[in-house]
């Protein structure tokens, strides 16, 4: 199998899962106990918290919550950000955010709020005369993500950060799909909310974290006594200390540099648009975070694709996994203006540390074929 599928889910890292086994297997207590076995688990969730600090740059441990996936911190930021302004109704977001950002502000919406969609360039990116324009005196809340799940297009956070920062309106940053893979320092960028979700850089599925930083008052989605009051629920002790190694992992793999990563999708970007007629690159070249290539072939139908490549063991997707029940052409790319003849022959091809030159070589030659095979 030939795993091009990074930015759905990633594999757990094996030093991600010896970590995690004493958690599984000896130490499974209830952190929350009074008893030692239990409550001596504590240190570990917070020497954990401590590793997830490190890696987005935020000088204080205490202000990461551990939640249960990236969905769940992106509405526990909204939901506390708009209890903070209950009279404010004005939203600001994109149009091509993940669907835990669009189907929350959309359900919103219905409820009152005025939510307002900025469009983006037909390379995916953010105006920021248009993000500016769009701010109002009624605005409750902005939410942008930093790299987009799709195109893995980058978002200008730091400068978005400092024009809301001139209004004092609370910035929620999706950072599901940049943590790990760029650098993040929320010291010294000024947002309010950040989330993040260990599967997409190697930890179990099933564990999440949310920066709030110190000082914004916070209103819990689940209401209990763990998480200093913020997050109620039993903690996963185990997925924690998963989390935190590979926080640790990936602080290492930025301090190296992403050269290697960013050689082999160019480098498959290159020879896939050099061999196949009518395809082309979906977003900008760049910014965008190192492991992600959306490519379209026209004439293809993004479905059949799919299955052909996954009869010779590769595993790719035609955009978010959380929508591949849909019919329709990519959110994203419809809003980039991507014309249906090559929207619909989308592929999300997004690499890992794990992938190797022989996979890029073996996916170049196999899907020219498939290819030629479809438009046959």
């Amino acid at each position: 199998m030939i795993y091009l599928d990074n930015n759905a889910t990633t594999r757990i890292a094996p030093e991600v899962l010896d970590a995690m086994r004493p958690f599984l297997e000896e130490r499974w207590g209830n952190p929350s106990s009074l008893y030692a076995f239990g409550s001596d688990l504590q240190r570990n969730i917070e020497k954990a918290r401590e590793q997830v600090a490190r890696l987005i740059g935020a000088k204080r441990p205490s202000e990461i919550i551990f939640t249960s996936s990236g969905t769940e911190s992106d509405v526990t930021a909204l939901h506390s950000a708009l209890a903070q302004n209950p009279d404010r109704k004005h939203i600001v977001t994109t149009a091509v955010e993940h669907s835990a950002v669009l189907l929350t502000l959309r359900n919103l919406a219905s409820k009152g709020y005025e939510v307002t969609f900025l469009p983006v360039t037909r390379d995916g990116l953010l105006d920021l005369d248009t993000f500016t324009s769009a701010l109002r005196n009624d605005t409750a809340l902005v939410s942008i993500m930093w790299a987009n799940n799709e195109t893995g297009v980058i978002f200008p956070i730091e400068k978005i950060a400092d024009a809301v920062a001139t209004k004092n309106i609370p910035l929620h940053v999706d950072a599901v799909q940049a943590a790990g893979k760029i650098p993040i320092d929320v010291h010294r960028i000024p947002v309010t909310y950040l989330s993040l979700s260990g599967h997409k850089f190697h930890a179990p599925k099933g564990i999440g974290a949310l920066f709030v930083r110190r000082g914004v008052k916070f209103t819990p989605l689940f209401w209990g006594n763990q998480e200093m009051n913020r997050r109620g629920g039993t903690e996963n002790v185990a997925a924690i200390v998963g989390l935190g190694k590979a926080c640790d992992l990936a602080t290492q793999s930025l301090a190296e540099g992403s050269d290697r990563m960013t050689q082999l999708r160019d480098r498959l970007e290159r020879e896939l648009l050099a061999k196949i007629p009518r395809s082309i690159r979906n977003g900008a070249a760049s910014p965008r975070v190192p492991n992600t290539l959306n490519v379209s072939f026209e004439g293809v139908e993004s479905e059949a694709l799919l299955l052909l490549l996954n009869e010779v063991g590769i595993c790719a997707s035609s955009g978010s996994a959380c929508s591949s029940g849909a019919l329709e052409p990519s959110h994203v790319l419809t809003a980039m203006g991507v014309s249906k003849g090559f929207a619909q022959g989308a592929l999300r091809l997004s690499l890992s540390r794990y992938t190797t030159e022989g996979d890029i070589d073996h996916i170049v030659a196999t899907l020219s074929g498939i290819i030629a095979r479809l438009r046959g």
